[in-house]
């Protein structure tokens, strides 16, 4: 079990817990702090996170914005491989491909999976993650597919 997991289920059984756990993220990768995630599942090979419908992640007619969820996709996906990446591995989002499906309104539930098992792998490998974005209403409102680049963490140089 990975340092981002064991955190993860430790404060999630604490008041609060959920939300702390998610302002740890954002601390460590302010950007996402834009979209003022909550993230509701962690596991090996899934995590899930929400945003709330806010006017700061709004586009001009009123929807959420394209890039509020590319943000949560992104975030999801780079969660859900930490979190289950191999010892020894390390990993860097290498590319993504989205498609918006309809206009997104409401809270929007983003969830991440890998399409092939993560590996401890000497050499470096590509690793899709798949990215459905969800309406209130459970429609798949957006869809991304982030490429991972897993690699061998290279001992520290004496």
């Amino acid at each position: 079990m990975t340092k981002l997991l064991i955190l993860y289920n430790t404060l999630k059984r604490w008041p609060f817990g959920a939300w702390l756990f998610s302002r740890a993220v954002c601390w460590k990768a302010p950007y996402f702090a834009s979209i003022s995630p909550r993230f509701t599942v962690l596991e090996n090979g899934r995590c899930e996170a929400v945003i709330a419908d806010r006017r700061r992640v709004h586009n001009h007619i009123g929807t959420v914005h394209a890039i509020a969820l590319c943000n949560l996709a992104e975030l999801t996906a780079g969660v859900m491989t930490d979190a289950s990446l191999p010892k020894g591995m390390r990993w860097i989002p290498k590319g993504m491909t989205v498609q918006y499906l309809k206009k997104a309104k409401g809270r929007m539930r983003g969830v991440a999976t890998p399409t092939i098992p993560l590996l401890a792998s000497g050499s470096g490998y590509e690793l899709p993650v798949n990215v459905d974005v969800f309406d209130p209403a459970g429609e798949r409102v957006f869809n991304a597919e982030i490429r991972m680049w897993l690699s061998s963490v290279r001992p520290a140089s004496a």
